[in-house]
């Protein structure tokens, strides 16, 4: 009776030890590289179960830290020009854009350092139209982006068409470059500030497209 009672206390207390070492694994912060996330494993904490409400991932606010890396000559937070999902952001330009007043359709080509986005209207003020579309790219994407918008309806093909292009190909950002200067004609919005453009260009800019 003894040996039992010593062999079913040994079984709980080994129980009870593995349990704590998974709730100690069970972080709410996991870290990656240089970013700590504080909502990757969040969803973990809420499972299906008596009694509990099961939570909605998209009830939860986003949020990310980086920390800067301590080790020399590491870049890796320069690397976001290539970790971009553009297609993405083009997708979520487009749907803000529709739902802005008198926006009925919007098409958005997103590439590594601009935004393209062409949209239909029916607006009677062109330049408050465009400004809305234009500041509704630039709250999506890195602020060193360019964003280029046109109500010129006919300019939605244009854009489309330079989806297809192969961003490696030297003659794609030439063609790129000519809708850009076609869809500059059509009202661009304000000037962001005092040092930018209404595309979201500083002087330095204009001298290196020169």
């Amino acid at each position: 009776m003894k040996k039992l009672a010593i062999t079913l206390g040994l079984c709980l207390i080994t129980a009870i030890t593995g349990c704590s070492k998974d709730m100690g694994n069970l972080d709410v912060y996991e870290e990656s590289g240089n970013t700590i996330n504080v909502n990757n494993k969040r969803h973990e904490l809420y499972r299906e179960g008596a009694g509990e409400k099961v939570r909605n991932a998209s009830d939860d606010y986003g949020f990310v830290r980086h920390q800067k890396s301590p080790l020399m000559n590491d870049n890796t937070a320069n690397d976001q020009r290539t970790a971009i999902d553009r297609e993405q952001l083009a997708h979520i330009i487009s749907k803000y854009s529709v739902n802005l007043p008198n926006v009925q359709d919007a098409s958005t080509l997103v590439t590594d350092k601009e935004v393209l986005v062409a949209y239909k209207t029916d607006s009677k003020n062109r330049n408050l139209t465009a400004d809305q579309v234009k500041r509704t790219a630039m709250s999506v994407v890195p602020r060193y982006y360019h964003v280029y918008v046109t109500d010129n309806k006919t300019l939605m093909q244009d854009v489309e068409n330079l989806a297809s292009l192969d961003s490696t190909n030297r003659h794609a950002r030439s063609q790129v470059n000519v809708v850009i200067n076609k869809m500059k004609k059509s009202p661009q919005g304000k000037r962001l500030n005092a040092s930018e453009d209404e595309n979201g260009l500083t002087p330095d800019d204009h001298r290196r497209n020169q």
